[in-house]
């Protein structure tokens, strides 16, 4: 059986990163599953993604060209995502609309978290 278990992205502020993606994740359905000074895990029931201090020591940077993709089930929830990104803090990567480019049907919506990770909301893949 192959597949992605999880998917973590390095922060530098955990407190600071926990406050933007709480309210994010609960949006799409993901609660918190374990938290403390070093990271946040999120899932449902399992793990799926994580906020991590990386474990070198060094300062956590967003990797040129990579971004996390979060399937959601509707165009309603990519628009809430990036609304509600926005006004916590994120940077705008790319308004909600079509994306004809990927297919017919793909709608979503991109932005920058504090720590410069890039983030998709999108429904209809």
């Amino acid at each position: 059986m192959g597949g992605i278990s999880h998917v973590s992205i390095g922060v530098n502020d955990v407190p600071r990163a926990k406050a933007f993606y709480d309210p994010l994740m609960e949006l799409i359905g993901l609660r918190v599953r374990s938290a403390d000074e070093e990271s946040v895990d999120y899932g449902d029931e399992h793990l799926v993604f994580s906020l991590e201090t990386p474990v070198n020591g060094q300062p956590a940077t967003p990797g040129n060209g990579v971004h996390i993709a979060f399937e959601v089930d509707d165009k309603e929830t990519v628009d809430a995502f990036h609304r509600k990104a926005l006004q916590l803090g994120g940077k705008d990567a790319g308004k909600p609309g079509l994306r004809p480019e990927y297919s017919s049907t793909y709608y979503g919506a991109f932005v920058w978290d504090p720590d410069g990770n890039k983030i998709e909301a999108v429904t209809g893949v």
